[in-house]
Protein backbone atom coordinates (compact mmCIF):
# COMPACT_ATOMS: atom_id res chain seq x y z
CA UNK A 1 0.00 0.00 0.00
CA UNK A 2 1.73 3.17 -1.16
CA UNK A 3 -1.84 5.59 -0.60
CA UNK A 4 -2.42 6.84 2.94
CA UNK A 5 -3.93 4.99 5.12
CA UNK A 6 -7.45 6.53 5.67
CA UNK A 7 -9.16 6.71 9.48
CA UNK A 8 -12.26 7.17 11.02
CA UNK A 9 -12.31 8.21 14.51
CA UNK A 10 -14.97 7.23 16.71
CA UNK A 11 -14.81 9.34 20.38
CA UNK A 12 -13.57 12.68 20.67
CA UNK A 13 -12.95 12.28 23.99
CA UNK A 14 -9.69 12.61 26.09
CA UNK A 15 -7.97 9.05 24.79
CA UNK A 16 -9.62 9.82 21.15
CA UNK A 17 -8.09 13.58 20.91
CA UNK A 18 -5.14 12.36 21.82
CA UNK A 19 -4.73 9.58 19.21
CA UNK A 20 -5.90 12.47 16.83
CA UNK A 21 -3.23 14.99 17.56
CA UNK A 22 -0.81 11.57 16.84
CA UNK A 23 -2.20 10.49 13.65
CA UNK A 24 -2.34 14.08 12.21
CA UNK A 25 0.73 15.61 13.16
CA UNK A 26 3.07 12.22 13.83
CA UNK A 27 1.72 9.67 11.49
CA UNK A 28 2.47 11.22 7.66
CA UNK A 29 1.16 7.62 6.44
CA UNK A 30 -2.22 8.38 7.73
CA UNK A 31 -4.96 10.50 7.23
CA UNK A 32 -7.99 11.30 9.46
CA UNK A 33 -11.25 11.28 6.65
CA UNK A 34 -13.88 11.65 9.76
CA UNK A 35 -14.65 12.16 13.40
CA UNK A 36 -18.05 11.01 15.08
CA UNK A 37 -19.77 11.60 18.81
CA UNK A 38 -22.32 11.76 20.34
CA UNK A 39 -21.22 14.86 21.31
CA UNK A 40 -21.14 16.86 17.66
CA UNK A 41 -19.49 19.82 19.59
CA UNK A 42 -16.70 17.83 21.07
CA UNK A 43 -16.09 16.42 17.83
CA UNK A 44 -16.34 19.58 15.79
CA UNK A 45 -13.53 21.10 18.12
CA UNK A 46 -11.29 18.09 17.14
CA UNK A 47 -11.88 18.10 13.75
CA UNK A 48 -10.91 21.83 13.53
CA UNK A 49 -7.82 21.23 15.54
CA UNK A 50 -6.57 18.33 13.34
CA UNK A 51 -7.55 19.24 10.04
CA UNK A 52 -10.13 16.62 9.73
CA UNK A 53 -12.65 17.13 6.98
CA UNK A 54 -15.74 15.80 8.15
CA UNK A 55 -17.95 15.28 11.24
CA UNK A 56 -20.18 12.29 10.61
CA UNK A 57 -23.21 12.42 12.13
CA UNK A 58 -23.43 8.49 13.24
CA UNK A 59 -20.69 5.77 13.32
CA UNK A 60 -22.28 4.06 10.65
CA UNK A 61 -21.81 6.87 8.23
CA UNK A 62 -18.10 6.09 8.59
CA UNK A 63 -18.58 2.14 8.37
CA UNK A 64 -20.74 2.85 5.53
CA UNK A 65 -17.53 4.61 3.74
CA UNK A 66 -15.72 2.50 1.32
CA UNK A 67 -12.74 5.55 1.74
CA UNK A 68 -11.79 4.73 4.84
CA UNK A 69 -9.73 1.75 5.37
CA UNK A 70 -9.74 1.69 9.38
CA UNK A 71 -10.96 2.76 12.61
CA UNK A 72 -9.77 3.85 15.46
CA UNK A 73 -12.44 3.27 18.14
CA UNK A 74 -12.15 5.78 21.33
CA UNK A 75 -15.60 5.45 22.81
CA UNK A 76 -16.61 4.24 26.50
CA UNK A 77 -15.95 0.46 27.02
CA UNK A 78 -19.38 -0.94 27.04
CA UNK A 79 -19.55 0.00 23.36
CA UNK A 80 -16.43 -1.53 22.30
CA UNK A 81 -17.58 -4.94 21.50
CA UNK A 82 -20.77 -3.81 19.30
CA UNK A 83 -18.23 -1.25 17.26
CA UNK A 84 -15.69 -3.99 16.70
CA UNK A 85 -18.23 -6.51 15.34
CA UNK A 86 -19.51 -3.26 13.15
CA UNK A 87 -16.37 -2.33 11.89
CA UNK A 88 -15.28 -5.87 11.19
CA UNK A 89 -18.69 -6.67 8.90
CA UNK A 90 -17.51 -3.31 7.14
CA UNK A 91 -14.32 -4.51 6.27
CA UNK A 92 -12.37 -1.66 8.44
CA UNK A 93 -9.54 -2.46 10.05
CA UNK A 94 -9.87 -2.02 13.56
CA UNK A 95 -7.56 0.14 16.75
CA UNK A 96 -9.59 -0.26 19.74
CA UNK A 97 -8.76 0.86 23.36
CA UNK A 98 -8.90 -1.36 26.27
CA UNK A 99 -10.21 -3.39 27.06
CA UNK A 100 -12.18 -4.93 24.41
CA UNK A 101 -15.74 -5.84 26.64
CA UNK A 102 -16.26 -6.59 30.38
CA UNK A 103 -17.32 -10.04 29.58
CA UNK A 104 -15.50 -12.95 27.37
CA UNK A 105 -19.23 -13.36 25.69
CA UNK A 106 -18.91 -10.26 24.33
CA UNK A 107 -14.77 -10.19 23.58
CA UNK A 108 -14.94 -13.44 21.71
CA UNK A 109 -18.20 -12.64 19.96
CA UNK A 110 -15.81 -9.30 18.50
CA UNK A 111 -12.73 -11.61 17.66
CA UNK A 112 -14.57 -14.13 15.93
CA UNK A 113 -16.41 -11.30 14.04
CA UNK A 114 -12.76 -10.34 13.40
CA UNK A 115 -11.24 -13.53 11.85
CA UNK A 116 -14.77 -13.88 9.75
CA UNK A 117 -14.53 -10.67 8.20
CA UNK A 118 -10.48 -11.11 7.82
CA UNK A 119 -9.39 -7.67 9.17
CA UNK A 120 -6.38 -6.72 11.47
CA UNK A 121 -7.35 -5.59 15.04
CA UNK A 122 -4.92 -3.77 17.50
CA UNK A 123 -5.68 -3.32 21.17
CA UNK A 124 -4.36 -0.10 22.76
CA UNK A 125 -1.84 -1.51 25.40
CA UNK A 126 0.32 1.59 24.89
CA UNK A 127 2.73 1.03 27.71
CA UNK A 128 4.61 -1.82 25.39
CA UNK A 129 5.59 0.69 23.29
CA UNK A 130 7.49 3.05 26.03
CA UNK A 131 11.27 3.15 25.86
CA UNK A 132 11.49 2.49 29.36
CA UNK A 133 9.34 -0.76 29.45
CA UNK A 134 10.73 -1.77 26.02
CA UNK A 135 14.88 -2.01 27.46
CA UNK A 136 13.47 -4.23 30.44
CA UNK A 137 11.93 -6.42 28.12
CA UNK A 138 14.88 -6.60 25.91
CA UNK A 139 16.94 -7.61 29.26
CA UNK A 140 14.50 -10.05 30.12
CA UNK A 141 14.43 -11.20 26.56
CA UNK A 142 18.24 -11.33 26.49
CA UNK A 143 19.27 -13.10 29.34
CA UNK A 144 20.91 -10.06 30.54
CA UNK A 145 19.29 -10.22 34.16
CA UNK A 146 19.34 -14.66 34.02
CA UNK A 147 15.87 -16.25 34.79
CA UNK A 148 13.07 -13.91 36.59
CA UNK A 149 12.46 -14.33 39.83
CA UNK A 150 10.21 -11.46 41.00
CA UNK A 151 8.54 -9.27 39.26
CA UNK A 152 6.79 -5.96 41.18
CA UNK A 153 4.89 -3.43 39.00
CA UNK A 154 3.30 0.01 40.04
CA UNK A 155 0.88 1.97 38.82
CA UNK A 156 -0.75 4.70 40.45
CA UNK A 157 -3.19 7.94 39.54
CA UNK A 158 -3.05 11.23 40.64
CA UNK A 159 -6.45 11.24 41.22
CA UNK A 160 -9.29 9.25 40.74
CA UNK A 161 -11.91 9.47 37.87
CA UNK A 162 -15.18 11.26 38.02
CA UNK A 163 -17.71 8.60 39.38
CA UNK A 164 -20.17 8.32 36.70
CA UNK A 165 -16.83 7.25 34.62
CA UNK A 166 -16.54 3.74 36.93
CA UNK A 167 -19.55 1.80 35.57
CA UNK A 168 -19.09 1.67 32.02
CA UNK A 169 -15.21 1.47 32.89
CA UNK A 170 -15.66 -2.40 34.51
CA UNK A 171 -13.69 -0.78 37.29
CA UNK A 172 -10.02 -0.74 38.60
CA UNK A 173 -9.13 -4.01 37.63
CA UNK A 174 -10.59 -4.54 33.99
CA UNK A 175 -10.30 -0.72 33.44
CA UNK A 176 -6.78 0.29 35.14
CA UNK A 177 -4.60 -2.85 36.41
CA UNK A 178 -5.32 -4.32 33.14
CA UNK A 179 -2.90 -2.53 31.88
CA UNK A 180 -0.32 -4.34 34.28
CA UNK A 181 -1.86 -7.33 33.99
CA UNK A 182 -0.78 -7.18 29.72
CA UNK A 183 2.40 -5.64 31.10
CA UNK A 184 3.28 -8.63 33.31
CA UNK A 185 2.85 -11.00 30.14
CA UNK A 186 4.89 -8.92 28.34
CA UNK A 187 7.84 -8.09 29.93
CA UNK A 188 8.43 -11.27 31.01
CA UNK A 189 7.30 -13.30 27.79
CA UNK A 190 5.58 -15.45 30.19
CA UNK A 191 2.06 -16.46 31.11
CA UNK A 192 0.16 -16.19 34.58
CA UNK A 193 -1.54 -19.29 35.84
CA UNK A 194 -3.13 -17.94 39.08
CA UNK A 195 -4.05 -14.80 41.02
CA UNK A 196 -4.94 -13.31 44.22
CA UNK A 197 -6.30 -9.87 45.18
CA UNK A 198 -6.66 -8.11 48.00
CA UNK A 199 -8.15 -4.58 47.50
CA UNK A 200 -9.98 -1.64 49.64
CA UNK A 201 -11.50 1.50 49.52
CA UNK A 202 -9.38 3.92 50.90
CA UNK A 203 -9.41 6.99 48.82
CA UNK A 204 -13.08 8.07 48.31
CA UNK A 205 -16.07 6.23 49.95
CA UNK A 206 -17.72 7.30 47.05
CA UNK A 207 -15.94 4.63 45.18
CA UNK A 208 -16.98 1.96 47.10
CA UNK A 209 -20.24 3.32 47.03
CA UNK A 210 -20.36 2.57 43.19
CA UNK A 211 -19.55 -0.55 43.67
CA UNK A 212 -15.60 -0.28 43.12
CA UNK A 213 -12.26 -0.38 44.78
CA UNK A 214 -9.75 2.42 44.78
CA UNK A 215 -6.33 0.46 46.34
CA UNK A 216 -5.37 -3.23 45.12
CA UNK A 217 -2.53 -5.19 45.58
CA UNK A 218 -2.38 -8.49 43.16
CA UNK A 219 -0.28 -11.45 43.79
CA UNK A 220 0.72 -13.14 40.48
CA UNK A 221 2.22 -17.30 39.74
CA UNK A 222 3.33 -17.58 36.42
CA UNK A 223 4.06 -21.20 34.38
CA UNK A 224 7.93 -20.33 34.88
CA UNK A 225 7.62 -20.43 38.78
CA UNK A 226 8.08 -16.80 38.69
CA UNK A 227 6.17 -14.35 41.18
CA UNK A 228 4.63 -10.83 40.50
CA UNK A 229 2.81 -8.26 42.44
CA UNK A 230 1.18 -5.34 41.04
CA UNK A 231 -0.01 -2.94 43.13
CA UNK A 232 -2.68 -0.31 41.74
CA UNK A 233 -3.83 3.12 43.59
CA UNK A 234 -6.43 5.92 42.44
CA UNK A 235 -4.41 8.73 44.01
CA UNK A 236 -1.16 9.49 44.41
CA UNK A 237 -0.73 13.08 45.49
CA UNK A 238 2.80 13.66 43.79
CA UNK A 239 1.80 12.62 40.55
CA UNK A 240 1.58 9.71 37.96
CA UNK A 241 3.14 7.07 39.65
CA UNK A 242 4.36 3.64 36.82
CA UNK A 243 7.44 1.54 37.60
CA UNK A 244 8.78 -1.67 37.33
CA UNK A 245 11.51 -3.62 38.82
CA UNK A 246 12.24 -7.19 37.67
CA UNK A 247 14.88 -9.50 39.78
CA UNK A 248 16.41 -12.32 38.34
CA UNK A 249 18.85 -15.34 38.71
CA UNK A 250 22.23 -12.84 37.62
CA UNK A 251 20.71 -9.51 38.96
CA UNK A 252 17.85 -7.10 38.29
CA UNK A 253 16.18 -4.20 36.45
CA UNK A 254 14.08 -1.38 37.21
CA UNK A 255 12.34 1.21 35.35
CA UNK A 256 11.41 4.48 37.42
CA UNK A 257 8.98 7.59 36.51
CA UNK A 258 9.81 9.71 33.67
CA UNK A 259 9.88 13.68 34.74
CA UNK A 260 9.69 17.25 33.03
CA UNK A 261 13.40 17.32 33.63
CA UNK A 262 16.62 16.05 35.11
CA UNK A 263 17.16 18.55 37.36
CA UNK A 264 18.39 18.03 41.39
CA UNK A 265 18.16 20.86 43.41
CA UNK A 266 20.54 20.82 46.51
CA UNK A 267 20.41 22.97 49.47
CA UNK A 268 21.13 22.93 53.40
CA UNK A 269 18.34 21.09 54.49
CA UNK A 270 16.96 18.98 51.48
CA UNK A 271 17.77 17.63 47.93
CA UNK A 272 15.18 17.05 45.51
CA UNK A 273 13.44 17.13 42.17
CA UNK A 274 10.60 18.08 40.60
CA UNK A 275 7.12 16.00 40.48
CA UNK A 276 7.00 13.49 38.18
CA UNK A 277 5.23 14.08 34.75
CA UNK A 278 1.31 13.83 36.02
CA UNK A 279 -0.28 11.69 34.20
CA UNK A 280 -0.94 9.53 31.14
CA UNK A 281 -1.45 11.64 27.94
CA UNK A 282 1.81 13.63 29.20
CA UNK A 283 3.82 10.33 30.94
CA UNK A 284 3.12 8.09 27.25
CA UNK A 285 2.94 10.49 24.70
CA UNK A 286 5.78 8.59 22.90
CA UNK A 287 4.48 5.70 23.56
CA UNK A 288 0.56 6.25 21.75
CA UNK A 289 2.83 7.88 18.88
CA UNK A 290 4.56 4.65 18.66
CA UNK A 291 1.45 2.03 19.09
CA UNK A 292 -0.23 3.95 16.19
CA UNK A 293 3.13 4.18 13.86
CA UNK A 294 3.10 0.36 14.29
CA UNK A 295 -0.67 -0.31 13.71
CA UNK A 296 -0.26 2.01 10.58
CA UNK A 297 2.94 -0.32 9.63
CA UNK A 298 0.99 -3.69 9.64
CA UNK A 299 -1.68 -2.75 7.80
CA UNK A 300 0.16 -0.91 4.98
CA UNK A 301 2.90 -3.76 5.00
CA UNK A 302 0.68 -6.97 5.60
CA UNK A 303 2.10 -7.57 9.03
CA UNK A 304 0.47 -8.58 12.00
CA UNK A 305 -0.26 -6.08 14.68
CA UNK A 306 1.79 -6.29 18.26
CA UNK A 307 -1.19 -6.51 20.42
CA UNK A 308 -3.59 -8.20 19.52
CA UNK A 309 -7.13 -9.07 20.20
CA UNK A 310 -5.85 -12.33 22.11
CA UNK A 311 -3.70 -10.70 23.95
CA UNK A 312 -6.64 -8.20 25.30
CA UNK A 313 -8.53 -11.48 25.95
CA UNK A 314 -5.95 -12.84 28.43
CA UNK A 315 -5.53 -9.67 30.61
CA UNK A 316 -9.59 -9.53 30.65
CA UNK A 317 -9.09 -12.94 31.93
CA UNK A 318 -6.51 -11.88 34.65
CA UNK A 319 -8.45 -8.72 35.20
CA UNK A 320 -11.94 -11.49 36.15
CA UNK A 321 -9.85 -13.87 37.80
CA UNK A 322 -8.20 -10.79 40.31
CA UNK A 323 -12.05 -9.94 41.20
CA UNK A 324 -13.31 -13.21 41.63
CA UNK A 325 -10.61 -13.64 44.22
CA UNK A 326 -11.40 -10.37 45.78
CA UNK A 327 -15.01 -11.41 46.12
CA UNK A 328 -14.12 -15.44 47.29
CA UNK A 329 -10.33 -14.12 49.75
CA UNK A 330 -8.68 -17.27 47.35
CA UNK A 331 -6.24 -17.74 44.89
CA UNK A 332 -8.56 -18.29 41.66
CA UNK A 333 -6.57 -20.04 38.81
CA UNK A 334 -7.14 -18.45 35.46
CA UNK A 335 -8.52 -21.85 33.75
CA UNK A 336 -11.51 -20.84 36.44
CA UNK A 337 -12.62 -18.15 34.27
CA UNK A 338 -14.98 -19.32 31.42
CA UNK A 339 -17.62 -16.66 30.89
Amino acid sequence: MTAKLKFGILGAGRIGCVHADTLAFRVPEAEIAAVADIHREAAQALADRCGIGRVSASTTEIFADPGIDAVLICTSTDTHAELIAQAARAGKHIFCEKPVALSLKKIDASLEAVKHAGVQLQVGFNRRFDSNFVRVRQAVAGGEIGNPYLIHIVSRDPAPPPISYLGPSGGLFLDMMIHDFDMARFLLGDEVEEVYAAGGVLVDPAIGEAGDLDTAVVTLHFSSGAIGTIDNSRKATFGYDQRVEILGSKGKIASENRYPNQVVVSGEKSVYTDLPLNFFMQRYIEAFAAELQAFVEAIREGKPVPVTGEDSRISAVMALAAGKSFREHRPVRLKEISA
